[in-house]
């Protein structure tokens, strides 16, 4: 049995670079005329000269931030999905912003990060990620499948049911978040349920803690990482041993000083900017909002695409929390619907390795008599958490604080997580 998903893999830099520019002119000609956003944005572009990173460099980026807004003018994807596209599902991740999908085989590429994770043929699975308007559980389902793998459909939440199954179908494998994962096994520590026969796991959606990976050897399981989203699909991925995440293949990723398209030294953080050769939803130079940085020298387990040091953080104020993106402009829309607030920050910690959210509001007390609850914060309090429940589909506190008392630096969300 092979030690690679595919013989790509393995290529030399010269052969993969040069098979990667070659594709570039006509797969811009191909977006200009596909895609009604690209026939705008690039129309005075010779795609013929674009033949090389240099080049690729001097096209203008389209930031996954901007695609609120761009969405909302020309529903649903922009303009950006191919005019011939083969599009079967199409998601609402929280922002909102809308993602399409094909149900071609692998669409989302993740089988090489299953597979370099150690999932193989006949291996059962279970998928911890939602199937539920966010195309996470689609994206692991497909990925796993493409390995050969049987997929136990599972989603988050609910973890009694879940050890239940693990306990009963003996899945050898997991795939979710890392905390979920931690979840279970506590759980089952807690309670003597048996989960030894997870011995693998691709784990994404959230920072991935050393202090978990610890817990997770301990516990037997080799958990790698897969770095993806739900617009590009597979970006890059871990393979054992763990020393950086290995850029997948078939996409060109770029690391650009954050707010601007200009390219970082080697080795400097910036943000990940990534061209996806996607007939059916052509992506070129999207930045995604992640940081990163490029790593020297290949990776030990003979993979030889560049890598990167993995996720360092948000070039933008929006953060993933439980596995779930949440923007400032979803922050803005709480303190819209609500008369009583002048302001708000969300603040978003860790206890336990667990993610928190708090929103802090500030009121006055004559707003609060304006309408009706100036003697019952607490009612006013459980009104705005389920607003924040509502709009960002998590749970988070609130607290609220007095006037002027939050500091005057436009910050919505702040992110206060440890992840080193």
């Amino acid at each position: 049995m092979s030690q690679y998903f595919s013989s790509k893999e393995t290529r030399s830099s010269s052969d993969r670079e040069q098979s990667l520019c070659s594709r570039l002119a006509p797969f811009i000609e191909y977006a200009k005329k596909e895609c009604d956003y690209y026939a705008q944005t690039l129309s005075d572009i010779d795609a013929s000269k674009i033949n090389s990173r240099q080049m690729l460099a001097t096209l203008p980026v389209t930031r996954k931030s901007d695609l609120i807004k761009l969405q909302a003018q020309h529903a649903p994807l922009a303009g950006l999905d191919a005019g011939s596209a083969n599009i079967s599902r199409l998601f609402q991740s929280p922002g909102p912003i809308n993602e399409p999908e094909s149900t071609a085989d692998d669409w989302w590429r993740l089988g090489s990060a299953f597979y370099a994770a150690g999932f193989r043929a006949g291996d059962k699975v279970q998928n911890c990620l939602s199937y539920h308007l966010t195309p996470g559980g689609f994206i692991l389902d497909s990925g796993a499948r493409a390995c050969g793998c049987v997929v136990i459909a599972a989603g988050p939440g609910q973890s009694e049911q879940q050890l239940d199954v693990i306990e009963s179908l003996r899945p050898e494998g997991y795939c979710g978040t890392p905390s979920f994962l931690k979840i279970l096994l506590d759980k089952a520590a807690a309670n003597n349920r048996d989960v030894s026969s997870i011995t693998k796991a691709l784990v994404t959606g959230e920072a991935y803690m050393p202090a978990l990976r610890e817990q997770f050897k301990q516990a037997g399981i080799l958990a790698l990482q897969a770095y993806a989203t739900a617009d590009v699909g597979l970006i890059a991925y871990e393979s054992d041993p763990h020393d950086g995440l290995i850029i997948a293949e078939d996409v060109i990723v770029e690391i650009v000083r954050p707010g601007t398209n200009q390219l970082v030294p080697a080795g400097e953080v910036g943000e990940v900017v990534v061209t996806s050769f996607n007939s059916d939803y052509p992506l070129i130079r999207f930045a995604t909002g992640d940081l990163s940085a490029v790593l020297e020298g290949r990776s030990q387990c003979g993979r030889t695409n560049m890598r990167i040091k993995g996720w360092m953080g948000r070039a933008d104020q929006t953060t993933k929390i439980k596995g779930m993106f949440v923007h400032p402009e979803q922050v803005e829309k709480v303190r819209l619907q609500h008369g009583a607030i002048n302001k708000v920050r969300l603040v978003v910690s860790q206890n336990q390795l667990q993610d928190q959210m708090l929103l802090l509001c500030e009121v006055d007390s004559a707003a609060l008599a304006k309408e009706g609850t100036a003697d019952s914060a607490e009612q006013l309090s459980a009104l705005i958490a389920i607003s924040l429940k509502n709009i960002t589909k998590l749970n988070g506190k609130v607290q609220l604080v007095a006037a002027d008392s939050l500091q005057d630096d436009g910050k919505v969300i702040d992110d206060i997580r440890e992840f080193a």
